[in-house]
């Protein structure tokens, strides 16, 4: 049986942002899109099939959270990774950006500072920024091909006063590091240290590849008074971004009551029919899909890893742990940051994320996108080597 993966299905006309806003981004519209962090997949059918059976019913008026979704939740991640929630711990969110810019403006006063690990997903610097935070970089090392966290130099931010926030992505987007247990737990220590807030965004959690270390969330080896937040969302786990539904959970009833107080001030705290009954259905019926998507997803990073050593030696890539995002170093081609755009897009055909827009340490890197069809990034892959070709 053919595998419902490899269906290569258009989202042309979708108004999806991957696909329908190729020209705007990068000038053309026949690049292979391979940049947002969705996939092509379809979400799984009883996401699909139950978001039918709501739109059949036709009112579509203002929604409550019903407990069936925090259950679903709390089911998910007990059973997932070994994590016990309460109920009263979970405040539902518009999103993990939203709940970013939240978290700056609830932990922060206007001037001081947020932690962050670039090279990083934009958002933690834009949710900074434009709340009138101030950046405080704490940039991972890479050694022999992997990403570790600095943990001295953490502290040493962490250790000013006026550094309030840490902004904690796990895992990592875009270098894939899935953090280990003691890293971890000594992220843990120095925020106790410090009563640092640390804002978990660990919306990849489910998305480790099966041959890899399991992720640990922070919040199962932190202790009650820690400061702590968890942002969660079924999203990337079953391609339902759009839907725009998360979860913030903390054991800190005082600092659920701040983000709170952020959300209410921006009437963000929104939900509609159809985010709900995603969000409810792919934490209880999502997991088969799940386990088969990443079981896809690891063989179309194996195929990459693979044709990349064999036949594009100037481009290296960090063999991911997690997420279904590659990061590429792109260094040995000798073009800078918009020379690097430009060839990718006018000479390959490809539509990636430049590096540079995850900080200044993604300079000459570029991030692609697995989750589509395998022939879909063979055939992007065959037209990045002959553009390599021209340039040696």
């Amino acid at each position: 049986m053919a595998d419902p993966f490899d269906e290569v299905f258009s989202r042309d006309g979708t108004h999806s942002v991957k696909f329908d806003a190729r020209e705007a981004v990068f000038g053309r519209q026949d690049v292979i899109p391979l940049w947002v962090a969705d996939t092509d997949f379809a979400a799984p059918r009883a996401v699909t099939e139950a978001l039918a059976r709501r739109a059949e019913h036709s009112a579509y008026g203002y929604t409550l959270f019903p407990d069936s979704l925090y259950e679903a939740l709390i089911q998910w991640f007990r059973q997932h990774h070994d994590w016990t929630i309460q109920r009263d711990w979970i405040r539902m969110a518009p999103g993990v950006v939203p709940t970013l810019h939240a978290a700056a403006t609830a932990f922060a006063q206007a001037g001081e500072g947020v932690i962050i690990q670039p090279p990083v997903y934009p958002p933690f610097f834009s949710s900074i920024r434009k709340t009138g935070r101030r950046v405080v970089e704490n940039p991972l090392m890479e050694r022999n091909g992997r990403y570790e966290m600095d943990l001295d130099n953490l502290a040493t931010c962490a250790a000013d006063p006026a550094n309030r926030v840490l902004f904690l992505c796990s895992p990592h987007n875009p270098v894939g590091r899935v953090w280990r247990r003691e890293e971890l737990e000594a992220v843990l220590d120095i925020a106790r240290r410090h009563d640092l807030v640390v804002i978990s965004d660990e919306i990849h959690a489910d998305l480790v590849y099966p041959d890899r270390p399991a992720h640990t969330m922070l919040a199962s080896l932190a202790r009650p008074d820690d400061p702590l937040l968890t942002t969660v969302a079924p999203s990337k786990t079953f391609n339902i971004p759009g839907m725009g539904l998360s979860a913030v959970v903390s054991e800190r009833a005082d600092l659920l009551a701040k983000l709170e107080q952020v959300f209410d001030a921006f009437s963000m705290v929104q939900c509609n029919p159809f985010s709900i009954t995603a969000f409810e259905v792919g934490y209880r019926e999502g997991s088969e899909w799940l386990q088969a998507m990443m079981e896809y997803v690891r063989g179309n990073r194996d195929m990459v890893l693979e044709f990349l050593a064999r036949r594009l030696p100037e481009i290296r890539a960090t063999d991911p742990e997690g997420t279904y995002l590659l990061w590429l170093d792109c260094r040995r081609l000798g073009l800078d940051d918009a020379e690097l755009k430009q060839f990718m897009v006018e000479k390959a055909g490809v539509g990636l994320n430049p590096g540079i827009t995850f900080g200044q340490e993604g300079s000459g890197y570029m991030r692609l996108n697995l989750g589509s069809p395998l022939s879909v990034i063979q055939t992007a892959l065959e037209q990045l080597e002959a553009a390599v070709a021209s340039l040696r």
